[in-house]
């Protein structure tokens, strides 16, 4: 049987969920309902009711959606029911603050290793980590079984590294470096660009 194929706009709206749902589930609240997600989210209930039911029924008309449970089934959906190990390709400010970073782990994923190609970083200390020479990247992701790589380097080196990545067996990429990149089918990527989020906030201001 064919997959169902779920809009990737829903898609990108079930971490917000599972982020919602776990600062109720910390906060000791055992229930919840579309209505109170889509206050707390600025997205309306039925909208919300819509995306779930993309993989099924996880609540009850007048009885709303247990908060442990539902938040179970979408990290399951997600696949962060699980720790993803990860690599990080450049030392620099962004990618240190990000090897540092210790808000990943109870959030599905985990540093665990970290490139850069300047000869004054490789072998210093960032964190907990030692920086390794990214031209062992490929074979020592690839040994790892890791799956996983963020990219914080200049937009000129980015294309060049993310080619490695995929070589390395990578299908999963977040992308810091301020440019588009060209992948096959089968991998994913992901922009992130705080200053393109700052230019469209400033369109708003006197």
């Amino acid at each position: 049987m064919d997959q169902k194929i779920i809009p990737d706009i829903v898609v990108g709206r079930l971490p917000l969920y599972l982020r919602t749902l776990q600062r109720m589930s910390n906060g000791g609240q055992s229930v919840t309902s579309s209505q109170e997600l889509g206050e707390r989210l600025g997205i309306s209930a039925a909208q919300i009711r819509k995306d779930l039911s993309q993989f099924g029924e996880f609540g009850k008309q007048g009885t709303g959606y247990s908060v442990d449970y539902l938040l179970e089934q979408l990290k399951k959906i997600l696949k962060v029911d699980r720790v993803w190990d990860m690599a990080v390709v450049g030392a620099g400010d962004i990618g240190s603050a990000v090897a540092r970073y210790q808000g990943f782990a109870d959030r599905g994923f985990r540093v665990a290793m970290l490139f850069d190609n300047d000869p004054e970083k490789i072998g210093s200390r960032v964190g907990s980590f030692i920086v390794q020479d990214k031209a062992t990247m490929v074979d020592t992701i690839r040994a790892a079984g890791i799956v996983v790589a963020m990219i914080a380097v200049p937009g000129l080196q980015a294309q060049g590294v993310v080619d490695e990545l995929i070589e390395a067996g990578v299908k999963a990429i977040l992308n810091y470096a301020p440019v588009n990149l060209n992948v096959p089918n089968g991998v994913y990527i992901q922009n992130t660009d705080p200053v393109t989020h700052l230019q469209r906030m400033t369109y708003y201001l006197d």
